[in-house]
């Protein structure tokens, strides 16, 4: 049986901060849109079917049937996926007669990805 133990990161009372300039940095701090914007987008990168389309796409721009191969799931599925990615400016559509094609975004969506990428396999 184990045990859990919750450590609680805290300052000691007679703790007295630190010398920063804590009005300089707070008034540099990301807004409240921003900030919710920002955990918005990184939230798009917590569900592994969304991070596997913007790892294929990485590789080449692909149509959403090719998507549902490489994926093996449904249209519906892989579409509300791109629908949502798309929401948030990670992926962009382009369309052929009724063909759709998907990339990402820009340049930024792939350095993030694969810093971050990098990062996971770091450790």
């Amino acid at each position: 049986m184990t045990q859990s133990i919750n450590t609680v990161e805290e300052c000691d009372t007679s703790c007295p901060g630190t010398t920063a300039d804590l009005d300089a940095i707070k008034a540099e701090l990301i807004d409240d849109h921003a900030a919710v914007q920002f955990a918005d987008w990184f939230k798009a990168f917590s569900d592994p079917t969304r991070v596997k389309i913007i790892s294929a796409l990485l590789k080449r721009e692909l149509c959403v049937h090719d998507l549902t191969v490489l994926l093996e799931m449904g249209q519906s599925a892989i579409s509300h996926q791109l629908r949502y990615l798309r929401n948030l400016r990670i992926v962009k559509r382009r369309k052929v007669g009724k063909t759709v094609y998907y990339s990402l975004d820009d340049a930024h969506i792939e350095q993030i990805f694969l810093q971050t990428l990098q990062h996971t396999n770091h450790g």
